[in-house]
C-alpha cells in the first residue's frame, strides 16, 4: 500500500482557486488509481475525482466537472487537484485516496478506494 500525504488546503474566497497536492510513498505508485474524496461538516464522504494509473483516464463528480482538474506525475509520485471557480459548497476536508488497479477498471466511488491520507481543509468564503 502507498502512504499518502495531502497539502495545499486553505481559505479562499468564492470564485478563487486552490491547488491540492498528494505525495505518495512506495515504488509501485504507477500501479494505483488515485482519487480525491471530500467530506463536509455533518455530511458523508463524497467522491470528487479519480485518475487512472496511467493518467489516461479521468472521471469527475458532476458537482465539480468543468471546475476541477485532476492530474498525476508518476515520476514524482504525486497527484494534484486544481480547483477553480470555488464555491462555498466546496468547503470540506479533502482526502487523497488510492486503489491498486489492473486493466482498464478504476474506482468511481468512495467505497472503491482502499488507502487514504489524513486530509487537508479547504474553506471557501462567500
Amino acid at each position: 500500500q502507498v502512504q499518502l500525504v495531502e497539502s495545499g488546503g486553505g481559505l479562499v474566497q468564492a470564485g478563487g482557486s486552490l491547488r491540492l497536492s498528494c505525495a505518495a510513498s512506495g515504488r509501485t505508485f504507477s500501479s494505483y488509481a488515485m482519487g480525491w474524496i471530500r467530506q463536509a461538516p455533518g455530511k458523508e464522504r463524497e467522491f470528487v475525482a479519480v485518475i487512472s494509473w496511467s493518467g489516461g483516464s479521468t472521471y469527475y463528480a458532476d458537482s465539480v466537472k468543468g471546475r476541477f482538474t485532476i492530474s498525476r506525475d508518476n515520476a514524482k509520485n504525486t497527484v494534484d487537484l486544481q480547483m477553480n471557480s470555488l464555491e462555498p459548497e466546496d468547503t470540506a476536508v479533502y482526502y487523497c485516496a488510492s486503489r491498486l488497479t489492473y486493466g482498464s477498471w478504476f474506482p468511481h466511488a468512495v467505497g472503491d478506494f482502499r488507502s487514504w491520507g489524513q486530509g487537508t481543509q479547504v474553506t471557501v468564503s462567500s
